[in-house]
């Protein structure tokens, strides 16, 4: 697509998202995304750490949420969820109808 955005990784870093993502889906499933940063301060996506055989998952350690980033990310869900439930009916996709055989 064209006019297809991109948010830079640096920007997906640094205001939560990662954190979150990690944080609230994919710590207590074993799994945790990983951001490295190159020698030229460059980003890239590291690939994804997989300890689903770990039965409590995976956590940050001490010290190294950042609070603020976790409310900026739960306060923009906020402000979009109105918007995204009157225009579509839902904050999370549903799944669709089983199909009937």
């Amino acid at each position: 697509m064209a006019d297809r955005k991109y948010i830079p990784l640096r920007e997906l870093l640094d205001e939560g998202y990662v954190q979150e993502i990690n944080r609230r889906f994919l710590h207590p499933l074993g799994l945790a995304l990983e951001v490295r940063q190159q020698e030229d301060g460059s980003l890239v996506l590291g690939g994804v750490w997989d300890h689903r055989d770990d039965p409590e998952g995976l956590v940050f350690a001490d010290g190294v949420i950042e609070r603020d980033k976790a409310y900026s990310v739960r306060e923009q869900e906020l402000v979009r969820k109105v918007d995204r439930q009157e225009a579509l009916g839902f904050w999370i996709q549903p799944l669709p109808p089983e199909e009937t055989r």
